[in-house]
């Protein structure tokens, strides 16, 4: 039987490894933001908030001491979170790349150098360990609750498309981790917040399962307006209609062939057109024409 410190070891090395999966799954929400070189339909908030919580969790750290996988998956963290804000702000609209930067400008750098300056003012030792920690298990709280936001919009479109599972499947694994790491320390600062991480993961997982199977559609209303519609995609009955599009095609290439054939020979009878010798039609003027002979 591994004793709490190799198991501390042991989820402290799973911690990293499932975070750092958690830091890159929001890649193919990036990769559709550089396809459709807009950031339209996506918030710069979770990422924001995920990079403050990794400096708040990395300073947290660098004050308690021994706690070397925090530091190494945090450090990570922080250089991954701001490639994903720059990304945002390069193909953001205008009042998206101010809001962006007002939220970088006064909640990364701001709170947090304030943080740092006041902890280290007013306190030292085992107290600066303790402020640090409740300021981080308060930040952690709202790197969970972030994705509430995207819940409701879920809920309200029947749509999973700004909810990657992805993300939602390594948030809940990346809680539990997390949770048993800060139980094998004895951390209260790190164990507790995961318990409404994984809560949250799991409410995830359950929506996902709900809607996965709808698609939004674009409906133009008497007003003009464009609204949101769902609807359940039936995988068999989606290829059945593949199937069909497929055998029938030729057939409908043929008929549309007929169809074409035949509105030449009508034309041809009103006289509006005329076939040469090599089997080209040509339009035939409606004015007359006077032949003449050299």
């Amino acid at each position: 039987m591994m004793n709490s410190h190799q198991l501390a070891g042991l989820f402290g090395i799973l911690g990293n490894i499932i975070s750092f999966m958690v830091f890159l799954s929001p890649l193919p929400t990036f990769h559709t933001i550089y396809k459709r070189k807009s950031s339209e339909g996506f918030h710069f908030l979770p990422y924001s908030v995920a990079l403050f919580s990794c400096m708040i969790t990395l300073y947290y750290a660098l004050v308690k001491q021994h706690v070397v996988f925090l530091i190494t998956i945090n450090s990570i963290g922080m250089f991954i979170e701001t490639i994903y804000l720059v990304l945002y702000f390069v193909y953001a609209k205008k009042r998206g790349r101010i809001l962006t930067s007002v939220a970088v400008l006064v909640f990364n750098i701001g709170v947090l150098g304030l943080i740092v300056v006041l902890t280290y003012l007013l306190s030292e030792g085992d107290k600066r360990v303790k402020i640090v920690g409740w300021i981080l298990s308060v930040i952690a709280v709202c790197v969970f609750a972030a994705p509430l936001s995207i819940m409701m919009k879920v809920i309200r479109t029947k749509s999973v498309e700004y909810m990657p599972f992805n993300l939602s499947l390594f948030l809940t694994l990346c809680a539990v981790v997390w949770l048993l790491y800060g139980i094998c320390i004895r951390d209260f600062y790190i164990a507790t917040p995961n318990v409404l991480g994984f809560v949250c993961g799991i409410a995830q997982l359950i929506l996902y399962a709900i809607y996965r199977d709808r698609k939004t559609a674009a409906v133009v209303a008497p007003n003009g307006e464009i609204q949101g519609v769902s609807i359940v995609v039936d995988a068999t009955a989606a290829e059945m209609l593949q199937k069909v599009t497929d055998d029938s095609s030729d057939e409908i290439q043929e008929t549309t062939s007929s169809v074409v054939v035949d509105m030449k020979a009508v034309e041809m009878q009103q006289g509006k057109t005329s076939t040469t010798n090599n089997g080209t039609v040509v339009p035939v003027r409606d004015d007359p024409i006077v032949a003449t002979r050299n």
